[in-house]
């Protein structure tokens, strides 16, 4: 924390003049009001003392003093004994004044008109920060923090903090991952969806995101074209078109998506066949085999998210990478679902030379994922609490998802849900008219968070009467309640025109 004595962060804060026609003590005053309704002063910083303000301007002692007894007297400063002068916290919880450019700062550069790529005009991601204070958040991506597995979390980032321990992960690895992690993932990760594969043919990543904005980076370009499920997951879709790709939608049905409707000039096809997103219908047998069979036929690329996989089904389905013979397939696997979102490590497996060639443009990007958290997460899945947690969370979601589909079943009976073993949301279309965006609004105001459906699609005509429901973070109990509470919104509006 800055002290008082630390001048250095001062000196752009307090500038006065002789030659200004107001006094040194008045100039005084404006800089250190200024600066608290700025917002530069936390309020958990002192001030420099008096004495030493009073040397660093080259005034008398009694002119800063008399600055600050007036702030105080003001309610801009409060002084408290033996400690010196804080900003008061009450005008820090009134709003900021807007801020004020200088002269030579009228004119603001157009970042927009400078971009080369369009990411701010890619569709938001669905918000909801203040989701863990509703009472009913059908959210789907998010943890409950009474499932995780705390404890055993802290005993392994412990672990990570040992002596012996830093030595191995604080070095810069410039393009290397934790071997631990390598060796876990290798061994305790993919087994369980049939995918066998060496260390170099891992890499990690921060995330699953992260790992499909490095192979567009790397793979695609200007008028690549890209097969994708529509619906689909929409921030791979932004992802692609960021790399300049056109997008080929493709339709999905209770098979999963249509592979006889992928084009035959597509150059990749993204799929998540463990469990579509948004519908989590997992891609059938006969598919994948079709999916892999066209993927040989016309040269295409398979990128394969493991969507909603990690948890353990009644009768999984092995990954398409599990029955690639060619080397077509790679495959996008996340730890983050499980663990937790704000974790962000996932990974990419794939043949031996994309790999390295991803590490190669990893190191530009961010050289490696922070080497201490790959270290806690290795001990993490080393120790066996990561299958301890997959078991743990299989049977909760299991039952919240069960008790989910016989609450809709009761309470909003005219809607249609796809259930699927193992996911963690339910895919709702409501009858013909329905406005999903006007009932996410009016469940809002009873407390209950819902996303609506029309995001997942790339269509100009967006269908409106969808939604999403997750249960990773909702509470057993509050379930058929938040449901109750969904039909009451549903009951008041009006239909969709």
């Amino acid at each position: 924390m800055p002290q008082r004595n630390d001048t250095a962060i001062w000196s752009g804060l307090f500038r006065i003049s002789a030659e200004s026609g107001q006094t040194l003590q008045a100039q005084i005053r404006q800089a250190i009001v200024a600066a608290i309704l700025d917002r530069q002063i936390a309020a958990s910083m002192p001030l420099p003392s008096c004495r030493i303000l009073a040397e660093k301007l080259g005034v008398a002692r009694g002119t800063v003093v008399l600055a600050f007894q007036q702030l105080v007297d003001q309610g801009f400063l409060v002084a408290r004994e033996r400690r010196g002068h804080f900003v008061n916290p009450d005008v820090l919880a009134t709003p900021a004044k807007p801020h004020q450019k200088a002269p030579d700062q009228a004119n603001e550069i157009d970042w927009k008109a400078r971009r080369k790529i369009a990411a701010s005009d890619m569709p938001p991601p669905a918000k909801h920060e203040n989701w863990i204070k509703s009472s009913y958040p059908f959210v789907y991506g998010q943890f409950d923090p009474a499932l995780f597995p705390t404890a055993e979390w802290r005993e392994c980032n412990r672990m990570a903090l040992a002596v012996l321990e830093i030595r191995n992960w604080a070095s810069d690895m410039v393009d290397r991952d934790d071997p631990l992690l390598i060796e876990q993932i290798q061994a305790r990760l993919l087994p369980r969806r049939g995918i066998f594969a060496n260390p170099d043919e891992i890499i990690v990543t921060l995330g699953a995101q992260n790992a499909l904005y490095m192979l567009a980076t790397l793979l695609m370009s200007k008028g690549s074209k890209v097969a994708m499920e529509d619906p689909g997951y929409p921030d791979a879709r932004s992802i692609f078109r960021l790399a300049g790709a056109d997008i080929q939608p493709v339709p999905v049905d209770q098979s999963g998506i249509v592979t006889a409707s992928i084009p035959n000039d597509s150059g990749f096809v993204f799929v998540t066949p463990s469990h579509h997103c948004p519908t989590m219908v997992p891609l059938s047998a006969e598919r994948r085999q079709d999916l892999l069979a066209r993927a040989n036929r016309y040269n295409q690329i398979i990128i394969e998210d493991g969507y909603d996989s990690q948890l353990l089904d009644e009768a999984p389905q092995q990954a398409l990478k599990s029955l690639d013979r060619s080397g077509r397939v790679v495959y996008v696997g996340s730890m983050s679902k499980t663990l937790a979102p704000g974790l962000r490590l996932g990974y990419i497996v794939a043949s031996a030379g994309l790999i390295s060639e991803l590490r190669a443009l990893r190191r530009f990007m961010l050289r490696h994922p922070p080497a201490n958290n790959q270290r806690a997460v290795a001990l993490f899945l080393s120790l066996g609490h990561h299958e301890a947690l997959v078991r743990r969370l299989s049977s909760a979601f299991d039952e919240r998802r069960k008790r989910l589909v016989h609450a809709i079943s009761a309470f909003l009976p005219e809607w249609r849900s796809t259930d699927s073993a193992g996911g963690t949301s339910l895919w709702l279309e409501g009858p013909r008219g329905t406005d999903a965006r006007g009932l996410a609004e009016a469940a809002a105001s009873r407390s209950v968070i819902i996303e609506p459906g029309d995001r997942f699609f790339d269509r100009t005509e967006k269908p409106s009467r969808f939604m999403r429901l997750g249960i990773s973070s909702i509470a057993l109990q509050h379930i058929e309640p938040g449901i109750r509470e969904l039909a009451t919104a549903a009951g008041r509006r009006p239909a969709a025109a």
